[in-house]
């Protein structure tokens, strides 16, 4: 679902509706305020929106300015599909075809699953029931990550939050194995399914959060051009534990720079012969007059 690049926040100010102050009483206008289910970035404190201009409405009255008008249309729900990349492919979780060496890579890293809500497992038995359940759901939709060139599998991630009403979708559940942390194909399966996500599904927000002391994991959404928005405290127990939550996010509106970075990034020509990046993913972002 190819959509129309969102207007960009300096182009102007917003256009308002004007409503007279007694339109809503203190009720409706509450449950018209757009953050419910706890989906939205814009309740939490720090996030920095767009600026309402103020006008003087026609009829008189207080004026309440109001956000944009949005394309009604819902973007499309994910499906079991395949990415093909350079370096990784996504594919759909297969239990039989994938379980068995993601055990093998992950048993002996307990430390991965510190911060994951599953895990860590004690034998295949019970990695192959957790997983056998977790692939028939849709959401969260869970995919493999594998190396392209062998079709080892490295690691998984999963859409979810899935909301096509409100066009947001979230990446998370995000497991790398050794093998792939700090690849060229890490940086490219989060390239991969950020771009289904924008250009082929239509959402226009793409979140990721995270264990708020999960340093790696707020340090790779900040390096993949996500923006902090604030974190969200007591949000959730976590195998017993508390859990505050760091919320990132990146916009339609955005991604077309954050494109062109990731795509700078990823060029064979962006890499040593021994396999070493010539420049980072930031400061190539930001020589493109991104975030």
């Amino acid at each position: 679902m190819k959509r129309a690049a969102a207007p960009d926040a300096s182009g102007g100010p917003l256009k308002l509706i004007w409503l007279r102050s007694h339109a809503f009483d203190d009720g409706e206008a509450g449950a018209g305020h757009g953050v419910d289910r706890g989906r939205a970035g814009e309740g939490v404190e720090g996030v920095v929106g767009r600026q309402h201009t103020m006008t003087t409405p026609p009829t008189g009255g207080a004026a309440l300015p109001l956000g944009d008008l949005v394309d009604p249309v819902p973007a499309a729900t994910p499906a079991r599909t395949v990415l093909e990349g350079t370096s990784v492919s996504i594919v759909p979780f297969d239990v039989e075809e994938h379980s068995a060496a993601l055990f093998e890579a992950t048993a002996t890293h307990d430390d991965l699953w510190a911060y994951m809500g599953q895990g860590p497992f004690g034998d295949l038995a019970s990695f192959v029931d957790y997983y056998a359940v977790a692939a028939e759901k849709t959401d969260p939709l869970l995919f493999t990550i594998l190396e392209r060139e062998s079709g080892r599998p490295l690691g998984h991630a999963t859409y979810l939050r899935i909301a096509p009403n409100d066009r947001v979708i979230e990446v998370g559940n995000i497991l790398y194995t050794p093998a792939l942390q700090r690849t060229r194909g890490a940086t490219e399966a989060m390239y991969l399914m950020a771009r289904h996500a924008f250009e082929d599904l239509g959402y226009r927000r793409y979140e990721w959060k995270c264990n708020a002391l999960n340093a790696p994991s707020r340090r790779a959404a900040l390096r993949l051009g996500f923006t902090y928005e604030g974190t969200f405290r007591q949000h959730m127990i976590v195998k017993g534990r508390n859990r505050d939550t760091a919320w990132f996010a990146m916009l339609d509106s955005e991604w077309p720079s954050i494109k062109a970075a990731f795509e700078a990034w990823l060029s064979p020509d962006n890499f040593a012969e021994d396999g070493s990046q010539r420049f980072d993913l930031a400061t190539i972002r930001e020589g493109l007059g991104g975030a």
